[in-house]
């Protein structure tokens, strides 16, 4: 399997791979994957499931229990139980956000997908972001895993993020840009 390097370099991005890894070899990829957006879902909308997980107070003991219990509470596999119980241990869940991220880019690397973001001013409809996402499709060539944001700020026009680049089509950007070049 191919990661790439800078996943692999990061702490985040070691514990996500030798998750995958374990998932791999079980079979259980997808849900495992299921299981970390559940929890990245949980720690965005729990202030106190974040307080949990980056509060150095806690003992380690402390902190596995309660992950334990969140865990159970959603409904995770034991696999991914387990990776939370050694992160628990090992004084990591800090790092939990980045590792979701990285075992989402792993798995979808293998898939042969590339995830994109989008912000838009204005929510887009599911007939936009399908046209936006075949269009995305045919210039990456390969699937891309889209996700929309809004953002009114922009005040029109779109943001585009695709790895690590930028496709920023925005009206604000556009304005500065202007208000820029008139200052020239």
């Amino acid at each position: 399997m191919d990661i790439s390097a800078g996943i692999q370099a990061s702490l985040a991005g070691r514990y996500a791979a030798a998750l995958f890894d374990l998932a791999s070899e079980n079979g259980t990829v997808t849900a495992v994957e299921t299981d970390l957006e559940t929890l990245r879902q949980a720690l965005a909308e729990s202030p106190e499931l974040r307080a949990v997980t980056s509060n150095p107070q806690l003992s380690r003991g402390a902190q596995g229990q309660a992950i334990s219990g969140v865990a159970g509470h959603l409904g995770l596999s034991p696999l991914t139980t387990n990776f939370l119980g050694v992160l628990a241990e090992n004084r990591r869940l800090s790092k939990l956000s980045d590792m979701i991220a990285a075992f989402k880019a792993i798995a979808a690397a293998q898939r042969g997908e590339v995830s994109a973001s989008v912000t838009s001013a204005h929510p887009l409809s599911d007939e936009q972001l399908a046209r936006l996402k075949d269009k995305l499709t045919a210039r990456e060539g390969r699937t891309v895993m889209l996700t929309a944001d809004v953002n009114p700020d922009l005040l029109g026009g779109l943001v585009v993020t695709i790895g690590s680049q930028r496709i920023d089509a925005s009206i604000r950007t556009r304005l500065n840009s202007l208000s820029q070049a008139m200052k020239a």
